[in-house]
């Protein structure tokens, strides 16, 4: 979950390195570090804390290099500190490394090394490959990347790294296996980097390294070979096509309420070119081929991590019902390591917003292997699972920097309206249903407008529950999934412990809690109205604040609630999109009021690449 970036070309590397780093710091933000090639040394500065800390640290130091390394960290192994800080170091002080992954068997590779007299700085798995790399190089006397190849052989687990050494001054090496890696192609001048967000102002000519792929750059050239059989391969440069503009904060305070209220242009480009008003029908061309197979599947599976397990469990409750068959959600972190049901005529669908989280890309290998049908439902282009899902459909959401998920969840659950409704036109295309269906979901992005135009209001709820300890959200049928979604916000980025539960679950344990200091929120809707509102009295009768979600206007309801928040009606299976917005809002609001740094909350990181 680390951020890596590297530069090689005739540009100050220090400055590009570092602006870099800032749009890399939602992927970790424990400690930082650079380094630089100085003539014929390499200068390194890192430090802990976030990427403003490294600055300080440098002051007015003068870098001009053009050829640098730049690293921020998530920790996994050894605390957040500066000797655990990347780029780490050979013991001879020759080859510096920079590493997002985790080395399961970096505690054998350490024994031995240590046995041979190398000398270790750092509690890290990542400082192992540096140390082996340089074993390597200067005990079999082979090439810099030849060393590179022979270290990673012997390394079990996840990388995406970027390597130099002071003897190759002109060179840049990087590898993956597990953790992205994309290349930036300018003008005489190569970038690297684990996201493309941190390279697209200088160029969005990318090609993407594959699994077991590894890259040799210099001034004038480069090239890309397999890690186990030495073969070249040749890359398809693609173009990115992202303005820059879609990756600042612009006139928002922080990112989280950016994408927030960029949340009707994400859906709008979510449906765009996919329903034909004038026909009634959806077209999506990146599953069309497999269509007839997935609607005669045994079984769909959908597998996610997350926000895109709440997501998921709505496609699910959305496509059992469209298309009569049965549908079952796994967390991709169970389903990759225990027995299922999977067959060959199974379809998997699997959802990340990154296209890279480690859990759900392994739940899509188990699925291949199997031989089930696999498709995708990805926000980023390019991502490993859009390139190894047989077929899948972009969520066009946009870039998320924001490591709470706003705009990507609810372009996720529109999307899997979308998937829904194709299949379900092809299976039964006199189904009503259909019709209805789309007609709503061209009136989704107004109705987002006219909650978004209620955030002052959820702020003043937030501001009488902002000393809160704990929350309870609940919900029936459709809006239990929207109850899970909205605890995790809170919890994520307000540090105040929250969960979601089944209304009816209340009484089987959750109801202990509640007294005159525990908010309730309750997700409402038309259909079980009645008895959500009896668990609304049982709450009232105990004490509880009650915060109200809904689309039904009744006095009954003013009667029993604190508060109440009023969204539009809509079907419902949309009806998770509007009703999550005022809850992602009230977060929000939560967490600004506690101050608590919104965009980046402690101990996450925005794709979870490692388990």
């Amino acid at each position: 979950m680390c951020g890596i970036i590297g530069y090689l070309g005739s540009k100050n590397a220090k400055d590009i390195i570092i602006k870099g780093l800032k749009r890399l710091e939602y992927r970790g933000y424990d400690s930082v570090g650079i380094a630089i090639f100085e003539d014929d040394i390499i200068n390194s500065v890192k430090c802990s804390g976030k990427v403003a800390d490294l600055e300080e640290e440098i002051n007015d130091a003068i870098f001009e290099g053009t050829v640098g390394i730049g690293h921020t960290r998530w920790a996994t192994h050894g605390p957040p500190s500066t000797i655990n800080a990347h780029p780490h170091v050979s013991s001879d002080n020759n080859i510096y490394l920079i590493h997002n992954g985790v080395i399961e068997n970096y505690k054998a590779l350490k024994e031995f090394l240590l046995n041979e007299g190398v000398e270790f700085k750092s509690q890290t798995d990542s400082e192992v490959l540096v140390q082996l790399i340089s074993y390597i190089y200067n005990n079999q006397k082979v090439t810099f990347e030849e060393a590179v190849k022979l270290s990673l052989s012997k390394a079990v687990g996840a990388y995406g790294i970027i390597v130099m050494n002071r003897d190759n001054k002109d060179e840049l090496i990087a590898a993956r296996k597990g953790s992205p890696v994309v290349i930036g192609i300018g003008k005489d001048e190569f970038f690297i980097s684990s996201d493309a967000s941190s390279i697209i102002e200088h160029t969005k000519n990318i090609l993407y390294l594959d699994e077991n792929e590894i890259i040799s750059i210099k001034k004038d050239k480069y090239e890309v070979t397999n890690i186990d059989n030495n073969l070249v391969i040749d890359k398809k440069i693609e173009y990115l096509d992202i303005n820059i503009e879609n990756i600042e904060k612009g006139n928002f305070d922080h990112f989280m309420l950016k994408e927030i209220f960029e949340q009707p242009s994400a859906i709008v480009n979510a449906i765009r070119g996919r329903v034909d008003y004038n026909n009634n029908s959806i077209k999506l061309g990146g599953i069309n081929d497999y269509a007839l197979d997935i609607i005669n599947s045994d079984m769909i599976y959908i597998t996610a991590c997350g926000t895109s397990w709440h997501a998921a469990l709505i496609g699910s409750y959305i496509l059992e019902n469209l298309l009569d068959i049965p549908v079952k959600v796994e967390y991709a972190s169970e389903f990759r390591y225990r027995k299922t049901a999977v067959t060959a005529n199974s379809t998997i669908i699997v959802i990340s917003q990154s296209g890279e989280t480690a859990d759900t890309l392994a739940a899509l290998e188990k699925a291949k292997s199997i031989g089930s049908r696999t498709l995708g439902v990805v926000n980023v282009v390019g991502s490993s699972i859009a390139r190894k899902a047989d077929c899948g459909v972009y969520i066009h959401a946009g870039p998320e920097i924001g490591v709470a998920s706003t705009k990507a969840f609810t372009a996720q659950v529109v999307t899997l309206n979308l998937i829904g409704l194709f299949l379900s036109q092809i299976k039964n295309p006199d189904n009503i249903k259909i019709n209805e269906l789309i007609t709503e979901i061209a009136s989704i992005p107004n109705k987002i407008e006219t909650i978004l135009s209620t955030s002052d209001d959820i702020k003043k709820i937030a501001e009488d529950y902002q000393d809160a300890n704990n929350f309870l959200y609940l919900g029936r049928g459709f809006q239990f999934p929207v109850a899970l979604e909205g605890a995790l916000k809170l919890k994520e980025i307000s540090y105040i412990h929250a969960e979601g539960y089944p209304a009816a679950e209340m009484k089987h344990g959750p109801i202990a809690l509640i007294d005159d200091k525990m908010p309730v929120v309750f997700i409402v809707s038309k259909k079980g109205y009645t008895k959500i509102l009896s668990n609304i009295e049982e709450v009232k009768a105990r004490g509880g604040k009650i915060i109200i979600v809904t689309s039904v206007h009744n006095d009954e309801l003013k009667d029993y609630s604190d508060h109440i928040i009023y969204v539009p009606h809509t079907h419902k299976f949309l009806s998770a999109i509007l009703k999550s917005i005022p809850l992602q809002l009230l977060a929000y609001h939560i967490a600004v009021l506690k101050d608590c740094n919104v965009d980046q909350p402690r101990n996450l990181a925005k794709s979870v690449t490692v388990e």
